[in-house]
């Protein structure tokens, strides 16, 4: 019975926020990755690639932000603490810099080939997702600190 046994502490452990924050974070920095091949190269299929993840990352969000919504209600009572209000705002801040890249990237296909303001609009709204990203994985790693030194046995 391993597996009933692995099945019943995955189901203890199961942190759906964790999973989802981690899938769209993880994917922003290789679209910027992607969209600097892009560039160096002028291979427009990496930026096809760019094009298809962020579309990911725009409905994976709000997973990420309910989710966390969800937790933050739960497990912290919605404390109005400073960091909450900041991962809340960043959440809030990506999702509308990943949506308009998106809709950027949908109404104009050949956007990377231009080189009028749309072009630099949308490299702009692409680069500017990564500190977003790294600012909430930040705070996410010293929730996730702060709880694990509160719950240690003494």
């Amino acid at each position: 019975m391993v597996g009933r046994r692995l099945f019943n502490e995955m189901k203890k452990t199961f942190l759906f926020h964790a999973i989802a924050a981690h899938f769209s974070n993880g994917l922003i920095p290789v679209g910027v990755l992607y969209l600097l091949l892009t560039i160096s190269t002028g291979n427009i299929y990496f930026e096809h690639t760019v094009e298809h993840l962020i579309v990911i990352v725009m409905l994976a969000i709000p997973v990420s932000f309910f989710s966390g919504i969800h937790d933050w209600k739960k497990k912290y009572r919605a404390a109005k603490a400073p960091i909450f209000i900041k991962k809340i705002r960043l959440s809030v801040l990506l999702f509308l810099l990943c949506a308009s890249a998106v809709v950027l990237r949908l109404t104009i296909p050949d956007v990377m080939s231009h080189q009028g303001i749309e072009h630099w609009l949308y490299l702009a709204l692409l680069f500017s997702m990564l500190p977003v990203v790294t600012l909430l994985g930040h705070y996410g790693g010293k929730l996730s600190s702060q709880s694990r030194q509160t719950t240690k046995p003494a």
